[in-house]
Formats: C-alpha cells, structure tokens, sequence
C-alpha cells in the first residue's frame, strides 16, 4: 500500500467563499486535515500553492467570468476527481436566478452600463457542470462540517462520498415541525436536499431551497400542490431559482407552459 498522501487543491470561484471558511472552521479537526492530507493548493489558507497535478480538486463557487472557464478547464485536466461543493458550484446560487440571458444582459448592463472590461469578460452565472464534468457534489448554502468531514475522510480512503436521498421534510418531521405548505405557505422542503438540519422551519419560516434541488423529488408533485396553493407559474419559478438557478427553474417553466 501506497504511503503517499492524497493530493488537494481547494479552490473557490464566484460565491460568498463560505464553503472555503467553513472548512477552516473545522478548529479541532483542522491540523489533522492538513497532515492527514497533501493540500497543495488552498489560497485562503496558505500562500505557498502548487498549480501541479492532483488526486481530488474540491470547487466553490460558480463560473462567472471567462478566466473563470479557464481556471476550471484547467483544474478539471489537472485533477482525477472533482468535487463541487457548496451550493454556487453544484447548481449555480443566488447569482444564477436570472435564468433567461436577456434578463441577465439587462441586470448586467444596470449595474456596469457601457463600462468596457480590461481583465475579463463577465458571463451569466452557472454551476461548474456546465463546463467541466464533475464526480461528485456536496451541496450546502455553506455546507456543513460534518458533512465536510465526512467527504473528506471517504475521499482519503478511496471511497465515494455518500450521495443525499431525502429531503429537507425528513428532517422537519422528526423535529415535529407542522407543515407550511398546509397552512398554504410556499415551502420547497419536498424538492430541496436534506442536509441544513431544517433549520428554516424550526424557527416557522419556508424552505427556500438554499440546500439545492434532490435529483429524486416529486417536483411534478409539488407544481400541482403549489398551483392548488394558488402560486402562478413565474412565482413557482422565481421561487425555486432564487438558490437552485436554472436547475429545477427550467423544469417548473417548462411544465407550465405545457399545462396553460
């Protein structure tokens, strides 16, 4: 058996960097992390980083930029194993809600006007698989460190990261939340990946899907009882791509359209 360390780089693109913090939030793990791993490359954390060849590549944020498409072309050649975390690298974020390219032009051209950029151009917001391939996803609005150390310990050992198969509303019943959506309240716990704890709805407030879509959900389910609801199809729309940009947005708008 091999004595080589496991090669990472960790690297953060367009987001809040709370993926990145949060793992240096890890205190106590933290030295273990760094000694029980070969982190060549992590700017937030060390200053002496290494662009060379790698066994995983852990990225946050989405790509908004084309040097941005460049660096993760470059990241995807270099590493054997990608892993998106965090919820602007697995299905785009906060700054991806403007699904349709007119809407983003015209955001954009709001806020920069006629400005000629010298460094890099903008693109729309998207998640890091629109461009690379990517084998594995740890979503979060951060993630969570538990669920962080545990990727990080399965990846050391060669395994996959366990993939989340229930939603937010498995953990709202064991903690004995009522139901939003009976009281006619737009919640996105049916379609949202578990992971946050439910904290939302602990504290009587919706889901808003910050934890990304679950690629199991019922989401022709929860568009019937959304309508039922009385919610109109551009409100189910910019509800779920408020965190989840085009990834369930488009589904929600493409089945309205067939159903009008």
């Amino acid at each position: 058996m091999s004595n080589e360390k496991v090669k990472i780089g960790i690297y953060e693109l367009t987001g809040c960097a709370g993926d990145a913090l949060l793992i240096l939030d890890c205190e106590k793990e933290l030295i273990d992390i760094f000694n029980a791993a070969d982190i060549q490359s992590f700017l937030m954390a060390n200053s002496e980083n290494i662009d060379g060849e790698l066994d995983v590549a852990l990225v946050e944020g989405s790509v908004t930029t084309e040097r941005e498409i460049e660096e993760l072309e470059d990241i995807r050649k270099r590493a054997k194993i990608v892993v998106a975390i965090g919820l602007c690298a697995t299905a785009g974020g906060i700054q991806a809600r403007f699904t349709d390219p007119k809407d983003w032009e015209s955001n954009y051209k709001k806020v920069y006007g006629d400005v000629e950029m010298t460094h890099t151009r903008a693109v729309q917001s998207k998640p890091i698989d629109a461009y690379i391939h990517v084998d594995f996803y740890l979503p979060g609005c951060p993630i969570s460190k538990e669920q962080f150390l545990n990727l990080f310990t399965r990846l050391l050992k060669g395994n996959p990261p366990e993939k989340a198969q229930n939603p937010v509303c498995v953990t709202c019943k064991y903690n004995e939340n009522d139901c939003l959506l009976n009281k006619g309240i737009l919640c996105l716990g049916p379609v949202t990946q578990d992971g946050c704890g439910s904290v939302c709805i602990n504290h009587n407030l919706p889901c808003v899907g910050c934890w990304g879509p679950l690629e199991v959900a019922n989401r022709t389910s929860e568009f019937y009882l959304l309508k039922e609801k009385g919610y109109d199809v551009e409100e189910i729309k910019k509800k779920m791509a408020n965190y989840s940009g085009s990834k369930l947005a488009d589904f929600f708008e493409k089945l309205g359209k067939e159903k009008r």
